[in-house]
């Protein structure tokens, strides 16, 4: 994955990589910039110019940067390749706990795809369950031979405030449009030992994305990026010229102000590395699964429930703790984390649904995420203590 120095345009597409990625096959024209829309809501992903499906890649425009993050949202299994892009002369301002502080202007885009099953032929339905991302890049992008899109959604920086915008991608993979009341798809996906698993992939509609992205309950219409926070992104991407700390990266490209030392920057765990204490990526897994609802001031605040990174391991983290509604979503269990129990704890017992009025969370899955719910039982199940669970 790259960011472009420069692109050319043809009359067959809006634009592309210039010759030191890709070769032109005529001489460069003017530039086709990203296009900051203001205000509205372009019926099209190309009429932003973030992206563009050519010469078989999902290609980025010039300036446009890829990103990762430590532990990601689950979203079906489905693989995401994220990107920012800002105008020139202005800069995100670093915030140690918070979404940075990002400028009017700023797109943020989030594609959702899936590589296709080893050894089989395409088709519409049929997509891989696998954390492997060797099959996905191709240099400068995606490669579309490999992978199936099946939406983007982007975050546009407005004057007056953060607006979501999601695109669901044609069959031919040629161009994304908007749908603004979501979509679904149906899908299978295809482990490698060929077990198969129909599901819904459900694109959230505008409203829905108040759900995850709220930031002020009082408020419903202000909504804020969720991954673009220092101990998300502070770690290493294989860019073109190599190998760097994202938060260096983007410093270094002018598009984050006021970094401290390397040392003062928060870090969450990466969730499936087994090297890693299970305890932290347990918490990182909650963090930003859970924990942008599961929050003082998140859609979940009037459950006493927080599940954010800073959260002291005690009552407030589901340690012994009633849950505020029983029902359905609490399967007879009587609180949240019982201390070595994970079959007695509300916790592993709505992740482990997909049920609508049991599952946790709510919205973003039609799927049971096995790995991460396997990872949260043995985190509850190392903790120490017991208790009282008649109280």
């Amino acid at each position: 994955m790259q960011h472009a120095a420069r692109f050319c345009v043809n009359t067959a597409a809006a634009f592309v990589l210039a010759a030191a990625l890709v070769a032109c096959s005529q001489a460069p024209a003017p530039v086709v910039p990203v296009t900051f829309h203001a205000s509205g809501s372009p019926a099209h992903l190309s009429d932003w110019h973030v992206t563009a499906a050519l010469d078989g890649k999902l290609q980025l425009n010039a300036d446009v940067v890829p990103y990762d993050l430590n532990t990601p949202l689950f979203s079906d299994y489905a693989h995401k390749l994220r990107t920012i892009w800002m105008p020139k002369g202005v800069a995100a301002k670093y915030d140690a706990a918070q979404t940075f502080d990002f400028p009017v202007g700023t797109i943020i885009t989030k594609t959702f795809y899936y590589p296709l099953p080893k050894g089989a032929a395409r088709d519409a339905k049929s997509v891989a369950r696998s954390y492997d991302q060797s099959r996905d890049f191709a240099g400068s992008g995606l490669d579309l031979t490999q992978v199936h899109l099946i939406e983007t959604r982007v975050l546009v920086r407005r004057e007056s405030g953060w607006a979501a915008l999601p695109y669901v991608w044609n069959a031919d993979q040629t161009d994304a449009e908007l749908a603004r009341t979501g979509d679904t798809q149906a899908l299978e996906l295809v482990a490698d030992d060929g077990t198969r698993e129909p599901f819904t992939y459900v694109v959230p509609n505008e409203n829905q994305c108040a759900g995850c992205h709220g930031t002020d309950m009082k408020n419903p219409s202000l909504i804020a990026p969720i991954g673009p926070k220092a101990r998300h992104l502070n770690r290493d991407y294989a860019y073109a010229d190599g190998r760097e700390n994202q938060l260096a990266h983007l410093t270094r490209l002018g598009y984050l102000m006021g970094l401290p030392e390397a040392s003062a920057v928060p870090r969450n765990a990466d969730w499936h590395d087994a090297t890693q204490d299970v305890t932290a990526r347990a918490r990182a897994y909650l963090d930003i699964n859970c924990g942008h609802c599961h929050n003082a001031n998140g859609p979940a605040n009037t459950t006493g429930l927080s599940l954010d990174i800073f959260t002291a391991p005690d009552r407030h983290l589901g340690l012994c703790k009633p849950p505020v509604a029983a029902g359905r979503g609490t399967g007879d269990h009587k609180v949240d984390i019982v201390p070595g129990k994970p079959d007695d704890s509300i916790l592993p017992y709505r992740m482990n649904s997909s049920e609508p009025a049991v599952m946790m969370p709510e919205q973003g899955r039609s799927t049971i995420h096995r790995e991460g719910m396997e990872l949260i039982r043995a985190w509850i199940a190392a903790w120490q203590g017991n208790c009282d669970v008649a109280s």
